[in-house]
C-alpha cells in the first residue's frame, strides 16, 4: 500500500477535513503507541498502519 491510498482510505471513514487531524491527534496502540504521523516520519509501513486504523475504528472485514 502507498501513502497516497492509506490517505484515501483514512479520509473516506474520516472525512477529509478530519483525517489529517485525526492522524496527528490519535494514539494507536497496535503502533507501539505512535499517531499515524509518527509512524509514517518512522517509516511503518503503509499496510502497518492501516490495519491499526482498521482496528482502532472497527471497521467492517470489507475494508481491510
Amino acid at each position: 500500500m502507498r501513502e497516497a491510498e492509506l490517505w484515501q482510505r483514512l479520509e473516506r471513514h474520516l472525512g477529509p477535513g478530519y483525517a489529517n487531524s485525526w492522524a496527528g491527534m490519535y494514539v494507536l496502540a497496535d503502533l507501539d503507541h505512535r499517531t499515524v504521523h509518527e509512524a509514517l516520519r518512522d517509516g511503518i509501513p503503509c499496510k502497518t498502519i492501516w490495519r491499526a486504523v482498521w482496528r482502532a475504528l472497527e471497521l467492517p472485514a470489507s475494508e481491510r
